[in-house]
C-alpha cells in the first residue's frame, strides 16, 4: 500500500486565547509534511503513513492568541487520535482553577476514548487542570514548576526531562520548554509513522544542532524526469548494484554505447554525471546505515562499495560536511526518540 495514501492519525492542535502561535503553526506544518514532503524533494517513496493535522478551538471560532496573532481553526472540539496543547502564556498570580472547563472536559473525553494527549511547555498546566496528570510523571517549562507543585500536588514532576510518556499505553506525553515541540514532533512521527520518517522530518526542517550548517541535513537531490529508456534502465540497474566494483563501466557496457556518448546522455537525462550519481547512492546508503545500525564505518564502507574506509570518510566529509562518526552522533538523538 502507498504510505502516502494510507490513513494516518488525526491530530488536533488546540488553540486557546493563552496560546502562543509558534508551536501551533510549527507543529501543523511539520505534521502536514509527514509522508509527503521527502518524496517531493528526493523522489524516494514514503517511509510511513501521513498525518492529518488540524487546528481546533472551542466552537470553531477564531482565537486571537496571546501575541494577538489570530488563529482560524479548522473546526471545533471533535474527534482526534492525538491532541496537543501547546505552550500557554499564563498570567502570574492568577488562579487557573476552572479556567478552561470545556477544553478540560474534552481532553478527558478524548483520553477515555483512547486518544494520546500531549502538551508542550506550559501546556502541561491544562493537562493538570483536566486531572490527566494525577499520579503520573510529567515535565513542563521550568517557570511553571512551582505553579504545578502548588496547585496540582498529585503530579509527579520531572522537570529535568525534555520529554516524558506516561499513563495507560504511554498515552500522556509531556514536553519541556517552548522549543521542545520539535522533540515532541519527532517522537510522534517515529511512534505513529516510522523512525525513518522521523529522521527525514528532522532533515527537512533542520531540527537539531545547526553548528555545522545545512549539509548534514540535506538529502540527495531528485534526478530529473526524462524519457530516455536506456538511461532509465541504467538507473534501475545501479539502484541494486551501486556497491559492485566499477559500476560506471558496467553501465556503459550494458548500454552498448561508447563511454563518452553514455556519459553525455546520462548527464543530459538525469542532471548527474554517472560517477556522481553512483557516489550519491552510496553516500545516501551510508547515511541510512549510520542512522539505523551500529556497524563500524569500515563495514559500512564495504557495504556501499568502498574497499578503503578512509576514502569513504573523506568523501562523506566533503559531501555531508561532517565525519561519519559525527553524523551518527547527530542523528542518534532522533533514532533514540524513534526507539521510544
Amino acid at each position: 500500500m502507498d504510505a502516502r495514501n494510507a490513513a494516518g492519525p488525526s491530530i488536533a492542535l488546540l488553540a486557546l486565547p493563552e496560546s502562543t502561535p509558534g508551536a501551533l503553526f510549527g507543529l501543523y506544518e511539520v505534521f502536514l509534511s509527514v509522508g509527503r514532503t521527502w518524496q517531493d524533494l528526493t523522489g524516494e517513496p514514503p517511509a510511513g503513513v501521513p498525518f492529518s493535522p488540524k487546528l481546533v478551538a472551542r466552537g470553531g471560532a477564531p482565537v486571537a492568541t496571546a501575541l494577538g496573532i489570530p488563529v482560524q481553526p479548522h473546526e471545533g472540539l471533535g474527534d482526534a487520535d492525538i491532541v496537543i496543547v501547546t505552550d500557554l502564556a499564563l498570567p502570574p498570580g492568577e488562579s487557573l482553577a476552572g479556567r478552561w472547563p470545556e477544553e478540560a472536559a474534552w481532553l478527558r473525553a478524548r483520553y477515555e476514548a483512547g486518544a494520546v494527549i500531549c502538551s508542550v511547555c506550559t501546556g502541561a498546566v491544562l493537562l493538570a487542570e483536566a486531572g490527566l496528570l494525577d499520579g503520573l510523571n510529567a515535565t513542563t517549562h521550568w517557570s511553571a514548576v512551582d505553579l504545578i507543585r502548588t496547585c496540582y500536588p498529585g503530579v509527579q514532576l520531572v522537570p529535568q526531562r525534555i520529554l516524558t510518556a506516561a499513563g495507560d499505553g504511554d498515552r500522556i506525553v509531556t514536553s519541556g520548554g517552548a522549543s521542545a515541540w520539535e522533540d515532541l514532533a519527532l517522537y510522534l512521527v517515529a511512534r505513529f509513522s516510522s523512525g525513518t520518517e522521523a529522521v527525514r522530518i528532522a532533515k527537512i526542517f533542520l531540527l537539531g544542532d545547526h553548528s555545522e550548517g545545512q549539509l548534514p541535513f540535506a538529502g540527495a537531490r531528485k534526478a530529473r524526469r526524462h524519457d530516455d529508456a536506456l538511461v532509465g534502465d541504467s538507473q534501475a540497474w545501479i539502484a541494486d548494484n551501486y556497491h559492485r566494483p566499477n559500476p560506471v563501466a558496467r553501465m556503459v557496457e550494458r548500454s552498448g554505447l561508447p563511454e563518452r556518448t553514455f556519459v553525455r546522455r546520462f548527464r543530459a537525462a538525469t542532471g548527474y554525471a554517472p560517477m556522481d550519481y553512483v557516489q550519491t547512492l552510496r553516500i545516501e546508503e551510508a547515511k541510512h546505515l549510520l542512522e539505523t545500525t551500529a556497524l563500524p564505518v569500515e563495514e559500512i564502507a564495504v557495504e556501499v562499495g568502498y574497499e578503503d574506509p578512509n576514502f569513504l570518510r573523506r568523501l562523506f566529509r566533503r559531501r555531508v560536511g561532517i565525519t561519519p562518526a559525527k553524523y551518527r552522533q547527530r542523528f542518534s538523538r532522533v533514532v533514540r526518540i524513534a526507539a521510544g
